[in-house]
């Protein structure tokens, strides 16, 4: 998700693609655990997202 794609949502639809971007992680992070996932990168792509979300969430 890019920056430009934040700017156009509401603060509720920020609000819950956070949740659901840090259920993913969460997600993530136990799959590979338990049996390396094939692409370990994707985990940090999905905390990105999320330091996107919350810093857009933070500066409205």
């Amino acid at each position: 998700m890019k920056k430009v794609d934040l700017k156009g949502l509401s603060a509720e639809q920020l609000a819950q693609q956070l949740t659901e971007e840090k259920q993913r992680l969460q997600k993530m992070k136990f799959a590979h655990a338990i049996t390396p996932i094939e692409n370990p990168r994707r985990i940090t792509e999905v905390r990105k997202v999320i330091a996107r979300l919350s810093t857009e969430i933070a500066a409205r």
